[in-house]
């Protein structure tokens, strides 16, 4: 796969990209591992359907984190031929029309804040729990998700937390349910694996967590992680693993494939690569077995969500709609 074979015959790509443009956000619907089906009468009838040979490929919308608007990400996404998103959360309260907070991170970090910004704070607060549970804003989070179901998409995984106390997390599971997801992603580590866990439990969903570097760290037990809540999940992410422990991805998965939900795609050099280690590549041009990765979980018919994050530098003249598309390509025919 040179090269992606001359990433993936631009004329073939295109005549991909055309198809899945033409659906103008076609009214679907999508069951995940299975084909969306349209709801609306076409004259030539077009779905999105991104699984193949019974491996559903999606993608993290954080692949498109150059595109802010929600509308724009929807669009990208099926531009990009995806039929199932892990959506991040970040400015759907914003984009939904919640109360903003009118203290800046910065000033929230120092902890050193005027009477008159604690005053601010404070009626913020009130006012974003107000908001958060009234039955406007849950049929706010519906009509969101009709939005994604409608044009074909799925949202499977929600990234988001309103905040870590017991209150925060379990609106933030009500929302992912509202939206669909089966779970939420965060950061791999023993609070999260507590606290997150354990509202999942209490959802009755699943706490996902995703690694950068972690298993790279000597003292990193992620059986002892697991262990903290029986909700508790891994989002591996292939590259970071490959790239910071030089350890066979593969055999991650095989041994771990009941806890694992999903995997972050993405090709990256090994950790002893002589040029430059742990580096993202264009696909096919770097050294995380994908390929292997993917037969293994088809093979095996394990029902893990395989996402596409695009972290490689983009090539003067494409943009991320079109290299998620090219990846998604490239999934497409190692699988079928």
């Amino acid at each position: 796969m040179k090269n992606i074979k001359n990433r993936l015959s631009m004329g073939t790509l295109a005549m991909g990209l055309a198809l899945v443009m033409g659906l103008a956000l076609v009214m679907t619907s999508f069951t995940p591992g299975g084909d969306a089906t349209s709801m609306v009468p076409q004259d030539e009838p077009v779905t999105i359907n991104s699984n193949y040979g019974g491996v559903q490929i999606g993608a993290i919308t954080y692949s498109f984190r150059s595109i802010r608007k929600v509308e724009a990400v929807l669009q990208a996404c099926v531009d990009a031929g995806l039929s199932s998103v892990e959506l991040m959360g970040t400015g759907i309260e914003a984009y939904l029309g919640a109360p903003q907070n009118p203290v800046s991170r910065r000033k929230l970090r120092s902890g050193e804040l005027t009477d008159k910004e604690k005053e601010a704070l404070k009626k913020y607060q009130d006012g974003i729990r107000v908001w958060r549970y009234s039955n406007e804003t849950i049929e706010k989070y519906v009509t969101l998700r009709k939005k994604f179901n409608d044009a074909g998409v799925d949202i499977h995984i929600y990234k988001w937390t309103a905040g870590m106390s017991d209150e925060e997390l379990d609106y933030s599971f009500m929302v992912a349910k509202t939206l669909g997801a089966i779970g939420i992603t965060t950061e791999i580590g023993e609070e999260n694996c507590t606290k997150v866990g354990a509202a999942a439990e209490r959802a009755g969903m699943v706490a996902i967590f995703h690694n950068h570097f972690q298993y790279a760290e000597e003292d990193f037990d992620v059986d002892k992680l697991l262990a903290l809540s029986p909700a508790n999940r891994l989002n591996f992410d292939i590259g970071h693993y490959f790239g910071s422990t030089g350890k066979d991805p593969v055999e991650f998965i095989d041994k771990y494939h009941k806890q694992i939900v999903s995997i972050h795609l993405k090709d990256k050099t090994g950790k002893d690569n002589e040029i430059k280690a742990n580096a993202n590549r264009v696909w096919g041009e770097g050294e995380t077995p994908i390929k292997e990765v993917l037969l293994l979980i088809q093979k095996n018919d394990w029902p893990i969500y395989c996402d596409i994050e695009l972290e490689y530098r983009i090539p003067e003249g494409s943009d991320a709609v079109k290299e998620v598309a090219i990846c998604r390509e490239f999934c497409k025919q190692i699988l079928q």
